[in-house]
């Protein structure tokens, strides 16, 4: 299959990452910027976190400056919306991202899939298709007790040092989650393992997301 390049390495790519609570972008897409940034790429990255306080405010900084280590720029903001409750406070966050847009001119954009059972990821693509109209958004996905992974239709290829960095990373910095039973490695490899099958990666991995509409020149 022809596969089709964010950016080579040596050129500019800018992404803006948008997720709702402080492991989200991680989680879902911390392998694609890992792996631009490996590949060479000169990546300028503005990072968003919708909803974390207190100590998970912390977290979401720490690993972000982690997984953004060697990009040509990172601009980080965290936000403190309440988890759980983001489709009643929507005018407030799209106000947030207005301002955000305001400042920021990405490539392309991360953010959650449509589709996603958790309200508040659902309301952040949302909020994100309304206000990004004019962009490639790359809809990433999240394990969780819903059962609610989509069929993706993009895929980016993971190294598997890419992958045990990712794994490595989101269990250093993210001590409130390890108590979970899904936030293991066997979690992030599998899902990993199975999109790599699909795409028939190279290194058997990848991360895969959903792509709505595309310009091909």
């Amino acid at each position: 299959m022809r596969g089709l390049r964010l950016a080579h390495p040596g050129e500019e790519l800018s992404i803006l990452c948008v997720g709702a609570h402080s492991d989200d972008i991680e989680i879902g897409a911390g392998g694609t910027i890992l792996g631009l940034i490996a590949s060479g790429v000169k990546l300028d990255v503005h990072w968003c976190v919708l909803s974390a306080d207190g100590q998970r405010s912390a977290e979401a900084r720490a690993s972000a400056e982690a997984f953004l280590e060697g990009s040509r720029s990172s601009t980080v903001d965290v936000a403190d919306f309440e988890d759980s409750y983001f489709p009643a406070h929507s005018r407030s966050i799209k106000q947030w991202l207005m301002d955000v847009r305001s400042r920021v001119h990405p490539d392309v954009v991360l953010t959650h899939a449509r589709l996603d059972a958790h309200q508040d990821h659902r309301e952040v693509n949302q909020l994100t298709w309304n206000i990004f109209r004019d962009h490639l958004v790359l809809e990433y996905e999240i394990p969780k007790w819903d059962g609610d992974l989509c069929q993706p239709n993009a895929y980016v290829p993971l190294t598997a040092a890419v992958l045990e960095r990712k794994i490595e990373l989101l269990h250093e910095h993210f001590g409130t989650q390890r108590s979970k039973d899904w936030f293991d490695r066997e979690t992030f490899a599998g899902l990993a393992r199975l999109r790599g099958m699909e795409c028939r990666a190279p290194e058997h991995f990848a991360e895969a997301f959903t792509l709505r509409k595309a310009k091909i020149l």
